[in-house]
């Protein structure tokens, strides 16, 4: 058996230095990402000691990269995409011109040609897909207004990279490079091996695309979701994370081999077109693992490009280039979304998620240098600026927490003036914006705070609405907001983890809190802020396993539900209904413990010999309803 285990090896010493350097990292309050970087600048070939593949890391990275857009294509529908265009669209043209022009700018300082300018620049102004999602998911902002912006604004900057990536070779002869080469990054299966002129190839780069599009709405949005629903019906919980994962690589796999479009831009159609399906939250459940873990290598992968001595050697450029990106990018986005009267908290988290670099600059950098259009410099200078830039965005976000009530008060005062003017002619024309600063504090007292209002929170706050007992809901997501207002339930909008979100809910004068949200660890830090403001709040939340269960009693919390006893609860106690006439049997007292067999509630004990076999999933129950034969037709 060979020993040479190449890509065990990158994977064990990626996740595992990750590990180590993560947690150290977060023991000292640093955002874990920092320690993933380190964790590939030390597996890296310019550190001594172990020295991963740095080949099969990027290509892992760019598994992490196709998972992510997949999770985040799962959270929209095509009306989502389409209600930002307005200003995603725009935004991200003007913004790439200005970082392209700054870039240029550098490039002409330090002597390089033109050519060498424009894709330095380019590959300044496009934002990192991994960073940028990371930072709205750490925030819950995928499913606001806000999130919604910055993911069509990075669609956008997608797009346009591809194309730069198709037109570069075409113009590389002009520009001073060298035309005769054509880099296996821009190649695929349909190109045409024919000299069309640049306008020719970017007729067919678009056809291409747009060809890409429609095959998804006309074809992917039957095909995809009748998949999903048939192996469902399958029973098979393996069968149907095996076919999620799938999907989402076989569609960015195709979308790039044969339409030229991204992996990334492929697999978040895939996951747009599958969230039509009612299964689409399962999905995301099933593909949550792999994506972390492979972000984390994509965090790693960047660590292992970065030469540390070029801090030395390049000084005066990297801090130019810096700038450039976390500050040039920034005010860039800022002023094109406020010039679009969006707020100024708006404003403030598209520049900063803007705030660096990442993946797609690494490939134009490699683009320009096979054409002999970017000197190697170049190529440092941008790494340099990725690794600096993803450090500093955290920072970038606590930049932005400062200085937001401070821009709010001049905008307030600046509004007072001008009120009559900035008033929209008619609701049509009207943005649709979120308020900025914390929400008005709510005049309840005596009443119960639901958080959390999907599909466990629904069903609890119509039965409060129902028995007249007086209630609110803390909730961020964009559509459940609207729904709640449509009911005429109060709520309060944002992430009740957040202090000035949870005290506007008026904690101190409630008499329960009722914890719908399935993330234990997000619910811990809820329930301590609660049993602080109010020692005799009654706390009820819900878990997953028992470990979640004695973590949030050890918090604070009353009582702790957790769903698979309740299921188990429940058959039970149909058993001992239908079995009374048989046998008479003691009544249930109290819901199911862990510890308690069902022995003690009547039921028969499992045999002893009897394999034991996991609990049954409710999700995945085979459906009565016959299984459809074949998918609809296009």
């Amino acid at each position: 058996m060979p020993h040479e285990t190449p890509l065990i090896a990158t994977i064990v010493a990626g996740l595992g230095l990750a590990f180590v350097f993560g947690a150290l990292a977060n023991r000292f309050r640093i955002p874990p990402l920092v320690g993933y970087l380190l964790a590939g600048v030390l597996v890296g070939p310019h550190t001594p000691g172990f020295v991963a593949d740095q080949e099969l890391a990027l290509e892992l990275a760019e598994i992490g990269v196709i998972l992510l857009m997949f999770g985040v294509g799962l959270h929209f529908s095509l009306k989502d995409l389409l209600s930002v265009r307005a200003i995603a669209i725009p935004g991200a043209i003007v913004q790439i011109g200005f970082a392209t022009a700054l870039g240029a700018a550098l490039a002409w300082l330090l002597g390089w040609s033109v050519g060498a300018g424009l894709v330095f620049g380019l590959a300044l102004s496009v934002a990192s897909t991994v960073v940028l999602l990371r930072a709205l998911q750490e925030r819950r902002m995928i499913e606001t207004e806000r999130g919604r912006i910055a993911v069509g604004w990075l669609i956008v900057e997608d797009l346009a990279m591809v194309l730069a990536l198709v037109l570069l070779p075409a113009l590389a002869g002009v520009l001073g490079g060298n035309a005769g080469q054509q880099p296996a990054a821009t190649s695929n299966l349909l190109s045409l091996q024919f000299d069309y002129g640049l306008w020719g190839v970017l007729g067919i780069t678009l056809a291409k695309v747009a060809a890409f599009v429609i095959v998804m709405l006309v074809v992917g949005r039957r095909v995809i979701p009748w998949i999903l629903h048939y192996v469902a019906h399958t029973g098979s919980r393996e069968l149907f994370r095996l076919s999620v994962l799938a999907i989402a690589l076989g569609v960015a796999f195709g979308a790039a081999h044969l339409f030229g479009v991204s992996l990334a831009l492929g697999a978040f159609f895939a996951g747009m077109i599958m969230s039509e399906s009612e299964l689409s939250h399962r999905a995301a459940e099933e593909s949550l693992p792999l994506r972390d873990a492979f972000s984390v290598l994509f965090f790693v992968s960047v660590g292992m490009l970065f030469n540390p001595l070029s801090l030395l050697d390049n000084t005066w450029p990297i801090l130019a280039t810096l700038f450039i990106i976390v500050i040039g990018k920034s005010l860039a986005a800022f002023l094109i979304v406020v010039a679009f009267r969006y707020p100024i908290g708006t404003a403030l988290i598209i520049s900063a998620s803007l705030a660096q670099i990442g993946e797609f600059s690494f490939i134009l950098a490699e683009l320009g240098v096979s054409l002999d259009l970017l000197p190697e410099q170049g190529r440092d200078l941008i790494l340099a600026g990725a690794i600096l830039s993803i450090v500093l965005n955290p920072l970038a976000f606590v930049v932005v927490d400062r200085l937001k009530p401070w821009l709010e008060k001049q905008q307030a005062k600046t509004a007072l003036d001008v009120e009559a003017d900035t008033q929209p002619a008619s609701p049509e024309a009207a943005v649709p914006v979120e308020a900025d600063g914390p929400p008005p504090p709510t005049a309840l007292d005596d009443h119960t705070i639901l958080i959390g209002y999907g599909r466990v929170g629904s069903l609890i706050g119509k039965s409060l609405k129902e028995a007249g007992l007086p209630f609110l809901v803390i909730e961020d997501a964009d559509k459940t907001i609207a729904r709640l207002r449509a009911d005429e339930i109060e709520i309060v909008t944002g992430n009740a983890a957040r202090s000035e979100v949870f005290e506007a809910a008026n904690p101190a004068g409630a008499r329960r809190l009722i914890l719908a949200i399935p993330n234990a660890f997000e619910a811990g830090q809820i329930v301590m802020r609660a049993r602080a403001a109010n020692p005799s709040i009654n706390i009820i939340a819900r878990a997953h396993s028992d470990a979640e269960v004695d973590h949030l009693t050890g918090l604070g919390a009353d009582i702790v539900i957790m769903g698979e006893r309740e299921i188990a609860r429940g058959i039970v106690e149909q058993v001992l209904k239908d079995s009374t006439a048989d046998k008479p049997k003691p009544p249930m007292a109290g819901p199911l413990t862990s510890d308690q067999p069902l022995t003690e509630l009547g039921a028969e004990a499992p045999k002893p010999d009897a394999p034991d076999e996991p609990p049954p999933d409710p999700e995945f129950e085979p459906s009565s309803e016959p299984e459809p034969k074949q998918p609809p037709a296009a």
